[in-house]
């Protein structure tokens, strides 16, 4: 009995030295640049004009760096036929006003419905399904493998995360690393960044397939009862050393996705009222997300929820969310 209690008690002060030495640790800040990642069905689904949107998020937010999908979905609506209008658009835009892009391929893309797969391959078998998907992947790189305003490739969108949800069902993450391989074949200049749940992976798949490494990062989320769950005990070192422990370099780890919006489960900003909203993402939590990432030793960050500014920005009257993050990414230049 009191070997048991010896193992527990010396369990428990462990636990504690490790808690207190990543609290002590990440009382170091870091210089962070921000960026800023942007979906046009998402806008589009807020009832907004999404080129407005994303113009106005350049010229007025003039992020250093955004990042955008080539939606296979919208891409190729029609099976061989390749629609790049809404792809060319953007990085048009991105190429005039300096801003350096991360561009996302594969089925999976930020924002729901997670995988961006186009109806028609429902009806294909397993081989043709695979012809296809590279083929869209080898028309995405070939057209902006030499545009200027092109910085690094994301393919797949945290693709070895361990649960699924979404509209996922042909989804097959054992293709990763033949995408990622297709696209450093087609195009030897730009790196390529895989992502993964900052809190639900152990980065240990993800942080071996490509060039560079990106988490997300939630603070807050409501579970599918509702309730409210918080990390805010989670000091933000952790992230840094998680990262070391699986040999990721801190000037190869980015933020991919830090959290800037409500958390929503079955409903939307549309549906939910603004005080709802509010318990999940409010301008105290906002500049709280903003400070803790400067905490982990990351250089790069993401900003996670620009439709929903801009939505509480000209459908609420309420700017202040748009604001903090102008002056925030404007103070790094």
């Amino acid at each position: 009995m009191k070997r048991i209690l010896f193992i527990l008690v010396s369990i428990i002060i462990l636990i504690a030295l490790c808690y207190g030495f990543l609290w002590f640790s990440s009382l170091r800040t870091y210089p962070v640049r921000f960026g800023i990642s942007f979906n046009q069905g998402h806008a589009s689904y807020l009832g907004l004009d999404w080129k407005q949107v994303y113009e106005d998020m350049l010229t007025d937010l003039e992020p250093p760096y955004i990042r955008i999908a080539a939606m296979w979905s919208e891409v190729e609506k029609a099976e061989g036929t390749y629609d790049f209008k809404d792809v060319d658009y953007m990085m048009n835009k991105a190429k005039e006003s300096g801003t350096k892009v991360t561009l996302v391929v594969g089925q999976k893309a930020p924002r729901w419905p997670e995988c961006h797969v186009p109806s028609w391959v429902n009806a294909l078998s397993e081989d043709e399904y695979k012809t296809k998907l590279f083929a869209y992947i080898s028309a995405v790189v070939d057209r902006y493998k030499n545009n200027t305003a092109l910085e690094l490739w994301q393919v797949e969108n945290e693709p070895f995360i361990r649960f699924r949800f979404g509209d996922c069902k042909r989804f097959r993450n054992d293709f990763t690393h033949e995408e990622v391989n297709l696209v450093k074949r087609m195009d030897e200049v730009h790196w390529v960044m895989i992502t993964d749940s900052g809190e639900l992976s152990t980065w240990r798949r993800a942080s071996k397939a490509g060039d560079l490494f990106g988490t997300t990062l939630y603070r807050i989320v409501r579970t599918p009862g509702g309730r409210i769950w918080t990390y805010d005990w989670l000091p933000a070192a952790f992230y840094q050393y998680k990262a070391k422990i699986l040999g990721i370099r801190t000037e190869r780890l980015y933020v991919a996705e830090l959290q800037a919006e409500p958390w929503f489960t079955d409903t939307s900003p549309t549906d939910t009222p603004i005080a709802e909203q509010e318990e999940t993402m409010n301008i105290a939590r906002l500049k709280k997300h903003i400070d803790y990432v400067k905490h982990i030793g990351t250089n790069r960050a993401y900003l996670w929820g620009v439709e929903w500014w801009y939505w509480m920005k000209e459908k609420q009257n309420k700017p202040e969310y748009w604001d903090i993050v102008k002056e925030e990414i404007l103070k790094e230049y």
